[in-house]
C-alpha cells in the first residue's frame, strides 16, 4: 500500500512534510484533519495519543509520529537522494543539524504564542504574558537561524530537502502570529521567498487551505480520517 500522510490545518508544520513527499516523488496519500476539532476527538487518540500532527500511515500499515521521525522513514527511503544526502556524508550530517534545530528550538519558540490563542478559558493578563515572552523568542530563535544559513537558494545548496521541508511548515507561523516583518531576516526572508514559489510548496499550501490543485502526480487521492482510524488505529 501507499503511506498515507495525516496533515492538519489551518497552518500546520505538516505542510512541508505533503511538499517532501512531492518532491520525493513517490506514490503517496493524504488525509487532511482539522486540528480545532476532529484532531481533538477521542477517536484520533488512536491514531496518536498525543492529539498531533502529523501522523504518517507507512506501507506496512503502523502509525509513525513526530516529524523528524517521518522525515527519518523519508530519507531511508529515498534511494536517488531526491531530498536527502548520502547517509554518513558532511551534507547529511549538515542537514540533520538543521533539521534537529528547526524541530525543536525554532518551532518551540512559536508555543507560547500558541497557547495564548488556543487557551480555551480565555486569560488576559496570562495571553499577554505570554504573547510577550512567545515573541521575545520567536525573534530570537529567528536570529540564531539567520547566522546559521549561508544564504544559498535553499538550505543546503541549489534544491530542496528534507530540511528545507521542515523549515516552511513553521515559518509562516511568523506572519500569523503577526510577530514581526520577515525582512528582519534577509537569508530567512530568500529562502521563504523560494520555497514559497516551489510548486511542491504551491500545491501542499492549496490543499491545507482545500484547494483541489494537481501536484506532480505522486499524490495518488485523499482518505477520509474515520477511514484511517478504523482501519489503521490501535
Amino acid at each position: 500500500m501507499e503511506p498515507i500522510l495525516l496533515y492538519g490545518f489551518p497552518s500546520g508544520s505538516s505542510m512541508g512534510l505533503v511538499a517532501a513527499l512531492e518532491w520525493l516523488g513517490k506514490p503517496y496519500r493524504l488525509c487532511r484533519v482539522d486540528m480545532l476539532g476532529e484532531m481533538r476527538e477521542p477517536s484520533y487518540a488512536r491514531l496518536n495519543a498525543r492529539h498531533e500532527t502529523p501522523v504518517l500511515i507507512t506501507d506496512a500499515g503502523d502509525a509513525l509520529t513526530e516529524t523528524m521521525a517521518i522525515a527519518g522513514w523519508l530519507e531511508a527511503r529515498d534511494e536517488d537522494r531526491r531530498i536527502s544526502f548520502a547517509p554518513m556524508s558532511p551534507e547529511a550530517d549538515r542537514m540533520h543539524q538543521l533539521m534537529a534545530f528547526v524541530n525543536t528550538g525554532f518551532t518551540g519558540g512559536f508555543s507560547p504564542l500558541w497557547a495564548a490563542m488556543e487557551m480555551e478559558v480565555p486569560n488576559p493578563e496570562v495571553q499577554s504574558v505570554l504573547r510577550a515572552v512567545g515573541r521575545e523568542s520567536v525573534i530570537e530563535r529567528h536570529d540564531k537561524l539567520e547566522q546559521m544559513v549561508d544564504g544559498g537558494p535553499f538550505l543546503l545548496g541549489d534544491r530542496p530537502v528534507l530540511a528545507d521541508a521542515v523549515f516552511i511548515g513553521v515559518a509562516r507561523w511568523l506572519d500569523f502570529h503577526q510577530v514581526a516583518d520577515k525582512a528582519r531576516w534577509p537569508k530567512l526572508a530568500a529562502l521563504r521567498e523560494q520555497l514559497e514559489a516551489d510548486p511542491a510548496v504551491i500545491f501542499a499550501t492549496d490543499l491545507e487551505n482545500g484547494g483541489l490543485t494537481s501536484g506532480s502526480g505522486a499524490c495518488v487521492g485523499h482518505v477520509a480520517l474515520a477511514d484511517v482510524i478504523n482501519r489503521f488505529g490501535r
